[in-house]
């Protein structure tokens, strides 16, 4: 068929276009920002630094699909050994038949000799899960499978001869000297009692999930018990079948009763175990074990307003709390890992404690030396010295740990730009403190073993991240990921200009922000306006650092004519403690202030459309949006809300508790800030989206809020997204979602 056209003029008119409009052949879009992916960054993702400092290794796919786990030399990149390979290592199937391991995850014992391999994962709550687990001798090249059924949190002893694991809620442990199953505990029941794991709220707001710790000398093992008979249970369906299937899981809200926890210590070969006298008949939380030294035990305990810790020390012989450390705050206090450094000998033991704290306004590191020392009659007595390692208006966001050899401790801040996460390493003789990093961004650090080298991750907003290895002092030995071609299909598209500020709001508040401007922005034009928001306590977004897909999607509206900013109202994190917990016993009242002067100041300029401000946040920033279209009417045109919460009645307690106290002893702050009872308010239009599975953010939230909008007969959008949690991800899920929530805005705003 003949066009009418030769190749001659095609190629003129394809170089003729390119130069009217240079990137009409690299457009952002829905379709390859949620789909197809185009545009996604490439991450170094497990690499494990071994003993001796100077090497790691790697799961490498092979030509057959099956994966080998090499070990490779941290400056030169050079492949050292194979350490195991799946193709090599048969199991036999449910069926008899042998077949090829499939790899994964796997963990070393601390010698490096053994490995514990893992596949067939399956979701217990959201951050954690049972599987296929399997033993793998690096010597002899013999393999032998854990349990015959599906295990939690397999974990080796630090001798490497005994692997711990939770099974059916009851702790137990293998022995691979003869390689027998031990069950430490058998009164584990499903909703009922759990042993050596912890219950949804622990391990949703104390970041924790495994519930035991082995002794350093391998003859302890120290474990949680939950009894979790008399807290409430919350249920949803799942659709799929005739029938939707119930899930059926406790889950405290704020206010209701908690889990009665225990703290045992097991003693290997012996049939006693010792509960630790923690108090547990009383309302509180135990958020953290760890061993001290192998015969020494610290456990956290919080009460229930979360506002005095205590740190208990125990042994296997004395059950009775020995108080080792205590902090009061008037306020909340967060939970961070304590890290020990001890030594032991006859007579004394002398124990050097290492903790995070905001005792003193921001978080710094501190040291407490904890000296014991014994009388001719054997009764011991302490001395405790408290000292200040790191001081200043600036917060530590990690403590990575500490370089023993140097005698130096290293942590994450943004000490000289709050919007950043550089690097830094402190002298514990001298104090003096040393930036490492220098690139400007967000760096994500970590060291080998012996401190000798870190893996450094840093990226921009505008810029993918970078890989490095990194000696100590900060030079780079080796580029292991620049993300080089992205970076080439970015300079490609016609990005709008990002840019970072600060206004000071009617309060005299200082707010930080980040904008993005279309690339065409023409000064004499009104722009509409969205704000992205989360805003929850301690939390930032106004960030130096790569957004993925949902940064391209910023850019996306951008590029249809939109401005997109996102600021850090009052409670966000890295400003100390004022700034942050300003928001104690009211969450979202002076969010909700701050992001209304923050639609005042920006709708007062020029360049944008004050009529046409629109509001987008997910889960904590669902709750901001929600209260922005409400409590904020006059300011906002639109409003997407995702998986939010809509009263805080409805939330778990430990985090609700924690900034609310409960129900019954703040009413008000409950109620006041709460959207559901304000949905009278809304002018605007609004968009409430949420999975029917979250089991974080209940789909009662939703439900509740719908509810209340149509007994008030308030006009609304919503978008339910079936058998999905509180990512609502999976398939084509998130391309669906991004959709939906660009046409409500193309639409509306």
């Amino acid at each position: 068929m003949n066009l009418g056209i030769s190749k001659f003029n095609l190629s003129l008119l394809f170089v003729l276009v390119s130069i009217i409009s240079p990137n009409i052949f690299a457009q952002l879009s829905l379709e390859n920002i949620w789909n197809s992916r185009e545009f996604s960054a490439k991450f170094v993702n497990g690499l494990r630094s071994l003993n001796d400092g100077v090497s790691y290794c790697q799961l490498d796919k092979n030509a057959d699909n099956s994966f080998s786990c090499n070990k490779y030399d941290i400056k030169t990149g050079a492949k050292l050994s194979n350490l195991f390979n799946s193709a090599t290592i048969e199991t036999e199937d449910a069926s008899g038949k042998k077949a090829p391991l499939v790899i994964a995850s796997y963990e070393f014992s601390t010698d490096e000799k053994k490995v514990l391999i893992s596949n067939g994962f399956e979701a217990v709550y959201r951050h954690s899960g049972k599987s296929n687990v399997y033993i793998h001798d690096l010597n002899s090249k013999k393999t032998i499978k854990l349990s015959k059924d599906k295990v939690m949190y397999a974990t080796f002893s630090p001798d490497g001869e005994k692997v711990a694991y939770v099974k059916d809620n009851n702790l137990f442990y293998f022995d691979l000297s003869n390689n027998k199953e031990i069950q430490v505990t058998k009164d584990g029941i499903r909703n009922q009692i759990i042993n050596g794991a912890v219950d949804w709220v622990y391990e949703e707001e104390f970041s924790m999930s495994k519930g035991f710790e082995w002794s350093p000398n391998s003859q302890y093992l120290a474990y949680y018990k939950f009894d979790e008979t008399q807290v409430p249970e919350f249920s949803m369906d799942i659709y799929g079948s005739l029938y939707p299937q119930k899930e059926v899981w406790k889950y405290p809200k704020a206010g209701e009763k908690n889990s009665v926890v225990d703290v045992h210590i097991h003693k290997l070969g012996s049939k006693r175990d010792l509960r630790c006298e923690t108090g547990s008949e009383n309302d509180q939380y135990l958020p953290r074990i760890k061993w001290m030294s192998p015969h020494y035990l610290s456990v956290q305990r919080l009460n229930r307003h979360q506002n005095n810790l205590e740190v208990l020390k125990f042994s296997y012989q004395i059950g009775k709390p020995q108080i080792i450390y205590q902090e009061k705050n008037e306020k909340y206090i967060e939970v961070n890992d304590l890290y020990f450094r001890n030594e032991e000998g006859k007579q004394w033991v002398s124990n050097q404690m290492y903790y995070l704290s905001e005792k003193k306004g921001y978080v710094h590191l501190w040291t407490r030396k904890i000296i014991t020392k014994y009388d001719v009659k054997g009764k011991a007595k302490d001395s405790i010295v408290d000292i200040q390692l790191t001081d200043g208006n600036w917060d530590i966001d990690q403590y990575l740990g500490v370089d023993e050899k140097n005698n130096k401790a290293y942590f994450t801040s943004g000490m000289k730009e709050v919007s950043e996460r550089q690097l830094f390493s402190i002298d514990l003789n001298t104090k003096n403190i040393e930036q490492i990093t220098k690139e400007s961004g967000w760096h994500t650090i970590q060291f080998t073993e012996t401190f000798d080298y870190f893996v450094d991750q840093y990226s921009t907003m505008t810029s993918p991240p970078v890989t490095l290895i990194k000696s100590a002092d900060g030079i780079t030995v080796r580029v292991m990921e620049t993300n080089q071609a992205l970076k080439q299909k970015l300079d490609n598209l016609n990005l709008g200009s990002v840019t970072f500020g600060q206004f000071t709001s009617s309060e005299q508040v200082k707010l930080d922000y980040w904008q993005i401007t279309p690339s065409n922005f023409d000064s004499s034009k009104k722009y509409p306006v969205l704000f992205f928001v989360y805003g929850g306590p301690g939390y930032q977004t106004v960030k130096n650092q790569w957004g993925g897909p949902n940064y391209l999607w910023y850019q996306y509206l951008a590029n249809q004519g939109y401005i997109v900013i996102s600021v850090d109202n009052r409670g966000s994190g890295g400003r100390g403690e004022a700034f942050k917990k300003v928001t104690y016993l009211n969450l979202g009242k002076y969010e909700t202030i701050d992001y209304i002067e923050a639609a005042k100041y920006f709708g007062s300029q020029a360049h944008i459309d004050a009529k046409r401000i629109g509001i987008f946040g997910w889960s904590y920033g669902g709750f901001m949006a929600s209260n922005c279209i409400t409590l904020g009417a006059d300011y906002f045109k639109a409003a997407i809300a995702v998986a939010p919460v809509t009263n805080w009645r409805f939330y778990d307690n430990i985090y609700t508790e924690r900034y609310m106290r409960t129900p019954n002893e703040n009413a008000d702050g409950y109620d006041k800030n709460s959207p559901i009872n304000h949905v009278d308010k809304i002018k605007g239009n609004y968009l409430i989206i949420h999975g029917t599975a979250d089991d974080n953010v209940h789909f009662q939230n939703a439900a509740e809020m719908v509810k209340a909008m149509n007994e008030k007969n308030i006009p609304y959008d919503a978008e339910y997204y079936p058998n999905t949690n509180h990512s609502i991800r999976g398939g084509k899920i998130r391309w669906h979602l991004f959709n939906k929530m660009t046409e409500f805005i193309l639409e509306k705003l």
